[in-house]
């Protein structure tokens, strides 16, 4: 059992504890470890303790994210621009693939692609000289065959098993999102609609959320907010393309097509981070720390 499927199962705990607020020697027992061992590997994974993690967990901060985020994705989402703050900073290029191109299911195209080890579990990468295309998390238990949705998506193309450059490239997808130093290409299918939602989620910043209604305005489709989850649980790239930062005006955070605990786990992850857990929004949507 890796880090991400202790803390998985710790979320499940919560779950069933409804709310309660269990001491870290249940949470260690909850993963099958001492508490000591729990804390050391917690602090490694998430980088802040199992108590800031666990407040990062609750409806009540989704929801002030959710108020919190306001402001900034209007800047954001509204005027088209990155806005004013490093965080802001659009570092995924998306590039959508011609109608022509979607019929052709890739043909023409080389693939390389592999499985690798994420802080979020199993995933599986592919990428072309265009960009990367696919991004799929996967249980532990899954198997070792092809991706069906990858193999479907692009069925006329050379596919190349490559699992040494797949964990490269997942190091860099979350190298990205931790230090936001690089850029990275997606390359998708994609309908106009999705399209246009799919770059919408790349302007919501790490530990910002945004609701379902709130993207639905933001690409002047004010009455497609179930479209914009339809979207959303069909984007091709896992994480690179954020889907996991929408969720409901409630603050629950489900709808997740590779499973809401591992949502929750990216979100929180994602919120506890320095730079993101101790920003301060202004009413003009500048961010200060």
């Amino acid at each position: 059992m890796n880090d991400y499927e202790r803390v998985s199962c710790v979320i499940r705990h919560l779950d069933e504890q409804h709310g309660k607020q269990p001491s870290l020697d249940q949470l260690a027992e909850a993963a099958g470890l001492s508490a000591s061992h729990f804390h050391r590997i917690f602090r490694r994974w998430a980088g802040v303790t199992p108590k800031d993690f666990l407040q990062c967990l609750t409806v009540e901060f989704a929801k002030r994210r959710l108020r919190e985020s306001a402001s900034i994705l209007d800047a954001a989402l509204d005027s088209g621009l990155s806005g004013p703050s490093r965080l802001h900073d659009l570092l995924v290029t998306l590039e959508a693939a011609s109608p022509g191109e979607f019929k052709r299911k890739g043909a023409g195209l080389q693939i390389r692609w592999g499985f690798a080890d994420s802080p979020f579990g199993p995933c599986s990468i592919g990428w072309s000289a265009r960009g990367i295309c696919h991004f799929a998390f996967h249980e532990a238990d899954t198997g070792d065959d092809e991706p069906v949705e990858f193999t479907e998506n692009w069925a006329a193309a050379r596919l190349i098993r490559d699992d040494g450059s797949a964990q490269t490239r997942c190091e860099e997808i979350f190298r990205l999102n931790r230090e936001r130093k690089l850029e990275l290409r997606a390359f998708v299918y994609g309908t106009p609609f999705q399209v246009k939602v799919w770059r919408a989620l790349l302007r919501i910043p790490p530990g910002c959320l945004a609701s379902y209604a709130r993207i639905a305005r933001a690409i002047n489709e004010p009455d497609a907010v179930r479209a914009v989850g339809g979207a959303c649980g069909r984007n091709p790239i896992g994480f690179l393309i954020p889907c996991h930062r929408v969720i409901r005006e409630t603050g629950i955070v489900q709808g997740y097509r590779w499973g809401a605990s591992r949502k929750r786990s990216i979100v929180a992850w994602e919120a506890s981070k320095p730079d993101t857990r101790q920003c301060l929004f202004s009413s003009n949507g500048e961010i200060s720390t």
